[in-house]
């Protein structure tokens, strides 16, 4: 079978990645030679002026996904419990099986995080909660003022890790000051990521936020030079390309809506979404699955998340947005 031309299962930019970022990497090959700066201070500094943080709060990973991974180590103890909601993000679970501690996985509402379970899931070994908004792969969203009361109702020597991988995609109504909680919160870390918008998902490169002490004890456990040189240059340059997220955002904003009128006129069921995808109840997923491959459409199975039914399918862009819907009909 020849490969995918249309590639929608990941999550990633249609755009690709922005011409500045580009360059910037390009550039950035050439001191390829030796090792990269270990604590990132160029791409910190631009971070902790962005977010108003100082470059002590913040912790860089190769993609978010070890921020994750990092949570997990400094919080855990073997034997120990993580919360969780049913459909969480799979790493979630990697995490907490890396660290030999048990998994607390609550009942999702609505195919979303039910806040009152997951607080009342929080026992006396319990160490570690991940929250997702927008969650993947679902696409649910915990509006600011629940959010910010679950958050302050967790224990303080329990951490909560709040995965805002999907953040750059919510309209402007639902966006809140997560990093004005961290500086209320000290066991607060917020993960973020240039995988998405920023459109870098082959360079592997996201970040944490937290307060200090909490900070220090993630960049302990980190390996050295975990971020690559040109990731790091890239990210530098994607996060002052203004004009380039603008466009991201708009694009998916309009793609995501295109793709939900299509399911609608094709009679099939799915779920609102504040991310850059949305789940769709096809039936017979790995079907329907095989018969997009063999268009050269690749999108999202969900049977390891228990959603047999279901595809995430990616936004793409609007040509292949209705290629998309085309093969389905």
């Amino acid at each position: 079978m020849t490969a995918p031309k249309i590639l929608l299962a990941s999550n990633e930019n249609p755009l690709g990645m922005p011409e500045s970022a580009r360059r910037a990497a390009a550039d950035a090959l050439a001191g390829a030679g030796t090792y990269p700066d270990s604590n990132g201070s160029a791409l910190k500094q631009a971070l902790s002026a962005r977010l108003d943080v100082p470059p002590e709060w913040l912790v860089l990973g190769s993609g978010s996904s070890e921020i994750l991974e990092l949570a997990a180590q400094v919080s855990l103890k073997p034997g120990e419990s993580v919360v969780y909601s049913q459909y969480g993000f799979v790493v979630y679970a990697q995490a907490t099986a890396h660290a030999h501690a048990r998994a607390v996985v609550v009942p999702a509402r609505d195919f979303g995080h039910d806040l009152d379970a997951m607080r009342a899931a929080i026992g006396e070994d319990t160490q570690l909660v991940f929250v997702a908004n927008p969650n993947n792969p679902t696409g649910s969203f915990i509006e600011a003022a629940p959010l910010e009361a679950f958050l302050q109702s967790v224990p303080a020597h329990v951490t909560v890790l709040l995965d805002e991988a999907y953040t750059e995609y919510l309209a402007p109504a639902q966006r809140y000051d997560s990093i004005g909680w961290v500086r209320r919160l000290p066991n607060l870390i917020v993960a973020r990521t240039f995988s998405k918008a920023f459109g870098l998902a082959g360079l592997r490169i996201g970040y944490g936020v937290a307060q200090p002490a909490l900070a220090a004890r993630m960049n302990a456990q980190r390996p050295r030079f975990n971020v690559t040189t040109p990731a790091l240059a890239a990210a530098t340059a994607a996060l002052g390309d203004a004009d380039f997220l603008a466009r991201s955002y708009e694009l998916n904003t309009a793609g995501r809506a295109q793709l939900a009128a299509g399911f609608d006129e094709l009679g099939l069921a799915h779920l609102p979404s504040s991310g850059n995808f949305l789940m769709v109840k096809v039936g017979d997923s790995a079907a329907v699955h095989a018969r997009l491959l063999a268009a050269g459409i690749e999108v999202s199975l969900l049977g390891n998340y228990g959603l047999g039914e279901w595809l995430r399918i990616s936004v793409g862009l609007p040509e292949q947005n209705r290629a998309l819907l085309a093969a389905l009909r």
